[in-house]
């Protein structure tokens, strides 16, 4: 089997050291190179041609954003940002996942090499996710979200549920751009680390200005064209209060499919406490986080959707749902919207057609 070939760009030798520990211990993964600046990194990309680059956020003489655009723009390589945690750096991270970077690792912010240790799995993980994804060269696509919701627009009494994982921010922020409904709600679980999500979601409220994205509370009411995004290191569950509306609940029980947030959790609350008023979206990222779930739902009468392969990053997520029979839609995040617009215009023409139909027969 060809191994995975990766590069380590980093200026502190403490972290190439520990990355090259954890990278060359797996029997799949060669490290072909560590490099402290992206000059040095050049050279590498030129004479070894690795498959997958490690990149730090801050770095001497080019910082690992400005690399990334030239890298994308040029040649590119799928790379996973390195960052450490700071709301500067959650920030720039927000902004190298929309430049074309696949997924980030946050460093521990105390004893990282011992600390690191604990997330030698995300690390692989990612890596492994990172090997398979489909990159193209990077350029800019209109900003999505230039516009209000129009207050005339169509309004259903939906809760949208939104899942992804590698790719996600990029699908995620294409999805949302693409609405031109009006919903009872939107909850989105983006895996990611505890501290990112808040300027994830600061992020789509700057670019999306139809709807309100905040960061996702406990006992948050789910209000109408209101997105919310679970935290990092949170499982975020739907519950059903008084009448027809509908709260957040967060807790840190276990990971699930080593994740938490998961898609399967939230996905598996909106099939026991929503029903058919849910709308299902399972969108790129490696793993089967979501599959269950969304089949799950569509059991229970959600309308459901997941990314096709070719605008997915990382297709096994949508793949394992479409896979069980779980999807009724299949499309880029730009589709997805608009056919479900068109399903659930239809489904109110079948309901109104079948209410004067039985009318009309004294049913």
């Amino acid at each position: 089997m060809k191994k995975i070939r990766v590069l380590i760009v980093d200026d502190s030798p403490l972290v190439q050291s520990v990355l090259l520990r954890i990278l060359s211990s797996e029997s799949d993964i060669e490290v072909v190179g560590t490099a402290s600046d992206p000059f040095e990194a050049r050279e590498f990309i030129l004479k070894q041609a690795p498959d997958v680059i490690t990149l730090d956020v801050e770095m001497p003489r080019m910082d690992g954003i400005a690399f990334l655009k030239h890298l994308m723009s040029y040649r590119p390589i799928p790379v996973i940002m390195i960052s450490s945690y700071t709301r500067a750096n959650s920030r720039r991270t927000m902004e190298a996942l929309e430049e074309g970077a696949v997924d980030f690792v946050a460093k521990p912010t105390e004893n990282l090499e011992t600390n690191i240790e604990a997330i030698r799995h995300e690390i692989v993980f990612k890596v492994h996710a990172a090997a398979i994804a489909r990159i193209r060269p990077f350029f800019h696509p209109p900003r999505p979200g230039l516009t209000k919701m129009p207050a005339n627009g169509h309004f259903f009494r939906k809760i949208l549920a939104v899942g992804a994982s590698t790719g996600g921010v990029q699908a995620i922020q294409k999805f949302l751009g693409a609405i031109e409904f009006r919903t009872q709600g939107l909850v989105v679980v983006q895996h990611m680390a505890a501290g990112y999500t808040e300027s994830f979601a600061e992020r789509l409220d700057r670019l999306l200005p139809m709807f309100k994205v905040q960061e996702a509370w406990d006992m948050a009411p789910i209000k109408p064209d209101t997105v919310y995004i679970a935290p990092g290191g949170k499982h975020v569950r739907v519950v059903r209060d008084r009448g027809s509306s509908f709260s957040l609940r967060l807790d840190t029980s276990e990971p699930f499919h080593f994740q938490r947030p998961a898609v399967d959790v939230l996905f598996h609350s909106m099939a026991r406490n929503v029903g058919r008023n849910a709308v299902g979206i399972l969108l790129t990222g490696m793993g089967e986080d979501g599959a269950d779930g969304l089949v799950a739902m569509h059991t229970a009468g959600a309308l459901t959707a997941a990314q096709d392969q070719t605008s997915s990053i990382v297709f096994g997520m949508p793949q394992e749902a479409i896979k069980r029979g779980g999807v009724d839609i299949v499309g880029s995040p730009e589709q997805i919207p608009g056919l479900i617009l068109e399903r659930l215009k239809q489904n109110v023409s079948n309901a109104h057609d079948r209410f004067v139909n039985g009318k009309n027969t004294g049913g």
